[in-house]
Parts: C-alpha cells; sequence; structure tokens
C-alpha cells in the first residue's frame, strides 16, 4: 500500500496520542495538517511560528521517533508555517528541523523567536487563544456605568474604542482620575462591550501589579520573551494602575516591547492610572510619549445630580426603598467618590437589617457619620445668607432690603430658618443681620417655612437642599 501524508501522519498520531497528555495532544498535535510525503520527507502545517517552536523544544525527539518508525531511519521532518502577511492573506515559511529557514515571501513580519516554552499566566499550558481567560468581571458594564458632566467624555471614548478597537484615534486610551472614581468600571465595560460584539476578539484584563509579578516570575525561570509574546497574542489589552509601573524599571521595558507590537498590529490598548500621563514621576519617556499617542480622559469626582442617579441605580439593582430625604441626604453629604457612596447605602442596608428598622433620615445620619469626618466647625448667619443667596441667584443686598418680591422674601424666611436651626445665635442677632429685624420677624419666618414645607413639594426640596448644604459645609 502506498504511504501518504495523511496515513503517515495519521499513524504517528496514534502513537503520540498515547503518550502525551490529552489537554497536550489537542493542543499541539490536533492543529497540524500534513502537506506532502517526498523522498522519506513529511511535511507538516503549523499555525504559527511559535507554534513551531515550541515543538522543536520539547517533541522534537518523540516526533523523530515516531516517524522514522513509519519511514524508516532515514525520515525528515519539515514545517510549512502559516503567516499572516497583514493584507489579509496568509503565505508560508518552510523550515527543515535543522533550523535552517527557507522564505516564501520576503515581505512577511515574523514575531519574536521564542527559546522557551509559553507559560500562560490566566490558563492551563496550550496556547490556543480561545482558551485566554479576559479577567473581566461582567457585572462592570456601560449600562451600570452612569453617565455625568464629571465623565462624559471618557465614557464616549470608551464606547467608541469597544466598537471599533484598534481602528479609532483613541490609541492608547488613558482613563485617568482619584480613588474610587470608576476607572476600573469604565476599562473593564470597555473589555465587556468588545467581547459582546465580537466573541472572538482576545480580550485582557490585568492590573499593572499582576503584571509585574508574572514579568518577575518568568524573569526567574528565563522566559521573558515567553512572556512579552503572550501579551503580545491579545486584541485587546486592558492595563490597570499604570502608575505602579514606575517601580519596576525592567517590567517597563517588556511593556515597551508589548505595547510597540500591539499597536503596529491594529491591536486596542486601555490603561487606567491615577494621574494624567504627564504627571506621572518614574515612568520611562519613551513610554509616556507612547501614552501620549492616543486620548487621556479623566474622571473626576461627580456631581450631586450623578450621585443621586448612582445611588438610585444601585437601590434599583439591590432591590432597596429609600425616601428621597435620605438619597440627597447621603448624596450631599458623600461627595469624594463613588465607592464610599456604594459603601454608605451597604452600611445603611446592614443597619437597617440588623436593627429591623426602616432607613430613614434619623439612621442615615448615624451611620454617615462613619463615612464623613466630624469636625467643630462653626457654621456662621453670614455663610449661610451667601449659600441661600448663590441657590436662589439673589444678590446679597436683595436679602436685606425691605421688598414684598416673592422670591426674595421666601429666602430671606429660609435663611433665617436655617440660621436658627444651624448657629448658636439668638432670635434678636438673627434679626440684626437682615436689615435690623426684630425676634419677632425670625419666629414669623420660621414658622411660614415649616408650613410651606407640609403644603408645596418644591419648596420643602428646596429647603431639604440647603439644610444638605449647610450640613456640608458644617462637617
Amino acid at each position: 500500500m502506498t504511504k501518504t501524508a495523511e496515513s503517515v501522519w495519521n499513524n504517528c498520531l496514534t502513537i503520540i496520542k498515547d503518550i502525551v497528555e490529552w489537554q497536550h495532544f489537542k493542543t499541539w498535535f490536533e492543529p497540524i495538517n500534513p502537506v506532502e510525503l517526498k523522498n522519506n520527507v513529511l511535511m507538516i502545517q503549523v499555525p504559527s511560528q511559535f507554534f513551531f517552536e515550541y515543538l522543536e523544544e520539547h517533541y522534537v525527539n518523540l516526533l523523530a521517533k515516531t516517524l522514522k518508525r513509519e519511514l524508516g531511519k532515514e525520515a525528515r521532518l519539515e514545517y510549512r508555517i502559516m503567516v499572516d502577511s497583514g493584507n489579509g492573506k496568509n503565505g508560508n515559511i518552510e523550515i527543515p528541523t535543522s533550523g535552517v529557514k527557507i522564505y516564501s515571501n520576503n515581505e512577511m513580519n515574523f514575531p519574536l523567536v521564542i527559546d522557551n516554552p509559553v507559560k500562560n499566566p490566566f490558563v492551563i499550558p496550550g496556547l490556543k487563544k480561545m482558551q485566554i481567560d479576559s479577567q473581566l468581571n461582567t457585572k462592570y458594564t456601560f449600562d451600570s456605568f452612569i453617565e455625568g458632566d464629571c465623565n462624559r467624555v471618557a465614557r464616549r471614548a470608551g464606547k467608541t474604542v469597544a466598537e471599533k478597537p484598534g481602528a479609532n484615534s483613541f490609541n492608547p486610551l488613558v482613563i485617568y482620575g482619584g480613588t474610587g472614581l470608576g476607572k476600573t468600571h469604565l476599562a473593564q465595560a470597555i473589555g465587556n462591550e468588545v467581547k459582546r460584539i465580537n466573541p472572538n476578539r482576545v480580550v485582557l484584563y490585568v492590573s499593572s501589579e499582576k503584571f509585574i509579578n508574572q514579568f518577575q516570575d518568568h524573569s526567574r525561570n528565563n522566559a521573558i520573551n515567553d512572556f512579552i509574546h503572550f501579551y503580545q497574542l491579545i486584541d485587546v489589552l486592558i492595563i490597570d494602575d499604570v502608575q505602579f509601573f514606575a517601580r519596576a524599571e525592567k517590567s517597563q521595558d517588556a511593556f515597551f516591547a508589548i505595547f510597540n507590537h500591539l499597536h503596529q498590529s491594529g491591536k486596542q490598548l486601555v490603561l487606567t492610572s491615577d494621574k494624567a500621563p504627564k504627571d506621572l514621576d518614574g515612568m520611562q519617556e519613551r513610554l509616556l510619549s507612547r501614552f501620549r499617542w492616543g486620548l487621556s480622559a479623566d474622571l473626576q469626582i461627580p456631581d450631586y445630580e450623578t450621585r443621586i442617579e448612582i445611588l438610585e441605580r444601585k437601590m434599583r439593582n439591590d432591590g432597596l426603598d429609600m425616601s428621597k430625604d435620605v438619597v440627597k441626604y447621603v448624596a450631599y453629604n458623600i461627595s469624594t467618590n463613588i465607592r464610599e457612596l456604594e459603601g454608605a447605602l451597604i452600611s445603611l442596608l446592614a443597619q437597617s437589617s440588623l436593627n429591623k428598622k426602616e432607613i430613614d433620615l434619623e439612621l442615615a445620619k448615624k451611620v454617615l457619620r462613619n463615612f464623613v469626618k466630624t469636625s467643630s466647625k462653626e457654621i456662621t448667619i453670614d455663610a449661610i445668607q451667601k449659600m441661600v443667596c448663590e441657590y436662589f441667584d439673589v444678590p446679597y443686598e436683595k436679602l436685606l432690603h425691605k421688598t414684598r418680591k416673592r422670591e426674595i422674601v421666601q429666602a430671606r424666611q429660609i435663611t433665617m430658618f436655617l440660621a436658627k436651626a444651624f448657629t448658636k445665635n439668638s432670635l434678636k442677632t438673627i434679626g440684626e443681620h437682615f436689615g435690623g429685624r426684630d425676634h419677632t420677624t425670625v419666629i414669623h419666618s420660621c414658622q411660614t417655612v415649616k408650613d410651606l414645607m407640609d403644603t408645596d413639594t418644591i419648596f420643602r426640596e428646596n429647603v431639604m437642599e440647603l439644610t444638605q448644604k449647610v450640613q456640608l459645609a458644617a462637617m
């Protein structure tokens, strides 16, 4: 019976299957295709340069023995490597086992030569791209990322990147801002959206600290090229907290090689940092210059309206029910970042559950003492007057004049009400701060405010917002 490339290779696989582990067989031998058998030389086709080098490094003796068993001691093996030439077409490289490369297309660019096997830091040994775990948290999506003035540019840039990764002007996209403002959320939302639109894209999210630790492990094992090659396989690479590269010079060298390869290959990079690229200390200038190639978008502290929307969204997702007064109180008093905002909400839920009490304003005040730094700062009548004038856009001097204009009268009455509630001044002293009015005017104003709060919803909301502003100023 005449031997063919297919029959010889199938016989070799029968032997190999009984020797190597099943997962390794699936990874390293099943993708191989027999191409040609001529003069006891079997040519096999492998998917990549790295695939060839891995076989030569780990299985060359096994391949040689099985092939000689089929074809005799004169048997030889040659490889044909499939390479993307960059124009959508595949080219071939034919490589004898002697290591002498015979190029069939001079324009091909070849990946980095690997001396050691790839130790994929995220999956079991074997380098099928679809096996790479993206390390993404599926709860981080664009739908759950509330857009506001504080983050609009970054969110919309992220959406553009997710829809056309690598084929946009925002490469790299650098998202920067303080702690707890949503950098990780937005970066992972990009990755999750890419996977939703195109599941075949290879996306990887990794913190800079994990990247550095992996690099150090590979360095100890003399496998740095292997480490770099692994990261060069990624279609969308998301590196969180790149500021930590500042203390890792050699890791910066590795990341520089990875960055260049991915960028030149039309792959997408998304980076997060606690500072803008220009303010990162201890980073190589060549890396900083590349960070500036794309777009740097900042995340700012969310404004009051955005904080309310974040709380309401979180409440809906968690099945919580709180009054608007409590939501506004929390939103006013937790103004530093989103993480503390969500933490306050969780604490409120826990206290409500443990004490079997509804979440009311009293409970919110008690819980928020753990989140807001207390201060002995004393609020003044003048400070309250300025807050109210600013809130209603009323000139300060108008507040002191005698006038029957409704908006001025109500602003004055609210100011007196707040001054009585938040200062230790007597009614007489409060009245004197409003053009020399007497204490009866202050009493009347306070009662009027209370009555209107019971009957006028908009008026009540205005007073509540101003009350929370004064509380915040007093902290």
